[in-house]
């Protein structure tokens, strides 16, 4: 697997447009409501990547057989009084790849990207229902909290956000 920080071309916006749409569709909350289309996600990833050519975000990338599979934010610009900290957003991996390690090493090279950022403490969140709790659990990120019904699921109905951090 290679993990590579993604740049503003056709065909990067148009894998990460049917990610981010393959992920919806099977219920990841990442702030997008079901059924997600293709303007949508293209629209997007446009405005994403193009904070990231702006040095305002890191979009990283998981490639397997020239394929991706997996990606994740590391947002970097954050107000003045924290320079200190980084934010993990939209990780997401191909449904065919999940249980593979595919976020385990997104989430480590964001990890790694934050330190060389002069970043000491990462922050996330994640729905309550059906998210990936137990996965940045087991990444050693510690639980502070939930929001109750914070954000609409996917498919309807309200789910609470889990806040997480870890020191790096």
């Amino acid at each position: 697997m290679l993990i590579r920080p993604l740049a503003h071309d056709a065909a990067t916006l148009a894998a990460l447009a049917r990610l981010l749409i393959e992920t919806v569709a099977h219920g990841g909350s990442v702030s997008f409501m079901h059924p997600l289309s293709g303007q949508e996600a293209c629209a997007f990833w446009q405005g994403s990547l193009a904070a990231a050519e702006q040095g305002g975000r890191i979009i990283l990338g998981a490639f397997t057989d020239g394929a991706l599979v997996g990606t994740v934010t590391l947002l970097l610009d954050l107000p003045p009084n924290q320079p200190h900290r980084a934010e993990i957003a939209k990780m997401m991996t191909a449904v065919a790849h999940r249980g593979k390690g595919v976020a385990s090493a997104l989430l480590v090279e964001a990890e790694n990207l934050a330190r060389l950022h002069g970043r000491s403490l990462v922050t996330l969140d994640t729905a309550e229902d059906e998210g990936a709790a137990g996965f940045y659990e087991k990444q050693g990120y510690i639980r502070t909290g939930v929001i109750p019904g914070f954000a609409l699921k996917p498919h309807g109905g309200l789910t609470g956000t889990i806040i997480y951090y870890k020191q790096i």
